[in-house]
């Protein structure tokens, strides 16, 4: 470039384009001292209105404490003086936060200061000073831990190189591969790559082809990377299948002396068609002057399976199953879920059961814990058991439309009590022998799944109560609870305000009974209106999540002070802690278990529900995907289900798909996000996009190597 040529250029500079120039400068050289000469050489600000800008500008930062003056015309960083600690979170508009360890709001890091950390990743930072009217500021100086080294994604391959490109926006560039270092991979395979090294001035990470996937666009492909890309295991170790091989299914007399005998009491079980896996079977009888005899029985899974064994071991590290689209990844091997533990109908089983004595109003007279021998007499699916509750005609009728009738008034003195009433339905896909969704339909919670949810939660509630309920000035024993704190302050106030435009109230005050009555009087009002999806969205997002914990805060949500997990444990790990803990106490009267080991444990499996539950999104996000494709260019009637500063999110009524409209599309207003509001609005016309309007959009893509479905609105 000549300098006529550098010169024309320096005038034009603005004033934004060259803060960005400078302060990229100054970060590249964070504890050096810079003499205002080398900043123009560096900047190459050869005319005299650049050299003013620049001067004028670095004045401003100082004036801010943002610099630091170190003599006549030389400058450096100004460090807050505070180093911290803590996670960072990669943003794919380069906006990267970095949430303390201690808490408190979250620090601004740029591109530029970012040190290659991913998501999750552990971090020190140097904190700088912060810019008058900007937000706190800092930069990555170390690596502390890294939150993963392995990526899933498509491998471009050439002659000589490959990269890997993720999808991921925990990774901000594409990881290049060496030739020897692609283990056989070819171009367009999904793969699981390992990052070996990423120098200091490297753009790309290098790394090496651990594990091939297929071919992407293929179905088992395509699920097995998605349960990679979250660290999740998609085949079961050769050495605990083995191990479950050689466990015997016998129950053997000294299993039959320990028991209560249930095997001639009505019992039957109440699943999804295609569960293979029944874990909690109901029995009932009978006992005169109005008085019934209500079983819960759940699979003696710990029976078979000891504490520290190699099944044990594998169950803990997974700490669930995991339910993708079209297939279940089990906690357990297939012998002991599908077979050995499984209530299997007319198959003598062992259980661990909750019995109930109560009257004909459900009130719980007496209740025990006890290991017991069952014989389920029928294998019901839900809608076997809905069409006998509707028509009652059909197998064991009596006993079920009684449990029916009994689990209606458990459930409405449970509403009554401080439970919230989210009734929400899930979306499921007919899938074809090749794993192609051909159709999309939504699951109901009906009254048969109501029944059995009724007891579960009876069960549940009770075992936690056995344990936890001592009397005062005695410490209960330890035990996993299932927890739901109160909802976020800040969120009610908001939903509050959100929702008084609508004409209706909700208690941000009071105790959590007067809370949950107030948001179950909200969520009765607004049923059948159009407002109705909106409000239930908001509600939902106010709320916290359930999480296992040995410190017991009560769940909020089910209004109970005492709950755990006790009926599922052949599919979640805590499940199988509590059975353990429960027959140490009971059973064996033993001394409370330690804390710090079961609430590591309990810390473990909540990570590995999100986790499991982000997979299970992903699989739907992908079928659904995969199911828009062939209706690229179509219309559909749907509702603002999300606002983002990117775009907002559509559902469609038909299908509940969920696609983006990018806010580029929207060019007819320049559009901002209110937060508060839960809308997008136009500067200059006011048109707003809230969350819950009406829309009606066209099918514009479907990226099925994204996930995601791009929308346009169809104009008025």
């Amino acid at each position: 470039m000549s300098k006529k040529k550098e010169k024309k250029a320096g005038k034009r500079m603005k004033k934004k384009e060259l803060v960005k120039l400078l302060l990229d400068f100054l970060h590249a050289h964070p504890t050096e001292v810079l003499p205002l000469k080398r900043i123009f050489e560096q900047l190459r600000l050869d005319t005299h209105p650049a050299k003013m800008l620049c001067k004028d500008i670095l004045q401003e930062l100082a004036e801010e404490g943002y610099i630091a003056t170190a003599g006549k015309n030389q400058y450096k960083l100004n460090f807050h003086g505070v180093e911290m600690t803590g996670t960072f979170q990669r943003k794919n508009n380069g906006k990267n936060l970095f949430l303390p360890d201690e808490g408190g709001e979250p620090i601004f890091i740029a591109e530029r200061n970012s040190a290659h950390a991913m998501t999750g990743d552990h971090v020190r930072i140097a904190y700088y000073a912060k810019r008058r009217g900007r937000q706190a500021e800092g930069e990555v100086t170390e690596i502390l831990k890294r939150a993963t080294d392995t990526f899933v994604g498509t491998l471009q391959v050439t002659k000589s190189y490959a990269f890997l490109l993720t999808e991921n926006r925990i990774l901000a560039n594409d990881i290049f591969i060496p030739q020897d270092k692609l283990n056989g991979g070819r171009n367009g395979e999904k793969a699981v790559v390992k990052i070996l090294e990423w120098p200091d001035k490297a753009k790309n990470p290098i790394g090496q082809v651990v594990e091939i996937l297929g071919q992407a666009g293929e179905n088992n492909t395509e699920m097995h990377a998605i349960l990679a890309e979250y660290g999740l295991p998609y085949t079961y170790p050769k050495e605990a299948e083995e191990a479950a091989d050689k466990i015997p299914a016998d129950i053997t007399p000294e299993d039959l002396a320990a028991r209560e005998d249930f095997r001639n009491v009505t019992t039957f079980t109440i699943d999804p068609k295609d569960a293979k896996d029944f874990d909690d079977a109901l029995s009932i009888r009978p006992l005169g002057d109005g008085l019934w005899e209500v079983g819960v029985h759940i699979a003696d899974v710990t029976h078979y399976v000891p504490e520290g064994c190699l099944i044990d071991k594998e169950a803990q590290k997974r700490g669930t199953s995991v339910y993708l689209v079209d297939r279940t990844i089990p906690m357990l091997p297939e012998r002991l879920c599908n077979f050995i533990c499984s209530l299997r109908p007319n198959e003598e089983k062992l259980a661990y059961s909750v019995i109930f004595q109560m009257d004909g109003q459900a009130q719980i007279l007496r209740s025990r814990i006890v290991h017991t021998i069952i014989k389920s007499d029928r294998r019901f699916t839900y809608e076997e058991a809905q069409q006998v509750i509707e028509t009652g005609q059909g197998d064991f009728k009596t006993e079920l439309l009684e449990l029916d009738r009994l689990a209606k008034l458990l459930r409405a003195k449970r509403f009554q009590e401080g439970s919230i009433d989210f009734d929400r339905y899930e979306v499921k896909f007919e899938i074809d022998e090749k794993g192609k969704p051909i159709s999309v339909y939504f699951k109901e919670s009906k009254d048969a799944n109501k029944l059995v949810e009724e007891f579960m939660l009876l069960a549940n509630r009770t075992v936690a109560e056995r344990v936890g309920r001592v009397p005062e000035g005695r410490k209960a024993k330890v035990l996993p609870y299932r927890i739901h704190d109160l909802p976020d302050p800040d969120k009610l106030d908001t939903l509050s305000q959100f929702i008084s435009r609508f004409g209706y109230k909700l208690r941000t005050g009071g105790t959590k009974t007067d809370l949950s009555r107030s948001f179950n009087h909200l969520l009765n009002d607004v049923k059948g209106k159009k407002e109705a999806t909106l409000i239930e969205t908001v509600s939902i997002r106010a709320m916290q999540k359930a999480r296992y914990s040995v410190h017991n805060i009560g769940h909020y949500g089910l209004g109970f002070a005492y709950y755990t997990h006790f009926t599922s444990p052949i599919r979640r790990y805590p499940d199988m802690m509590v059975h353990r803990l429960l027959t140490r106490y009971i059973d064996h009267h033993g001394k409370s278990a330690s804390e710090n080991k079961y609430e590591a444990l309990c810390e473990h499996s909540s990570a590995m529900e999100q986790l499991a539950a982000s997979a299970e999104r992903a699989s739907i996000k992908y079928k659904q995907v995969e199911f828009m494709q062939e209706h690229v260019g179509q219309t559909y009637d749907g509702i603002i289900s999300g606002v983002t500063e990117w775009g907002v999110y559509v559902e469609v009524n038909e299908n509940k798909c969920e696609g983006m409209v990018p806010i580029r599309s929207l060019d007819d207003d320049f559009y901002e996000l209110d937060e508060k509001n839960y809308c997008l609005r136009g500067r200059r016309r006011k048109r707003t996009y809230s969350l819950g309007d009406a829309v009606t959009i066209k099918v514009a893509r479907a990226n099925l190597e994204k996930k995601q479905l791009d929308f346009e609105l169809v104009k008025d």
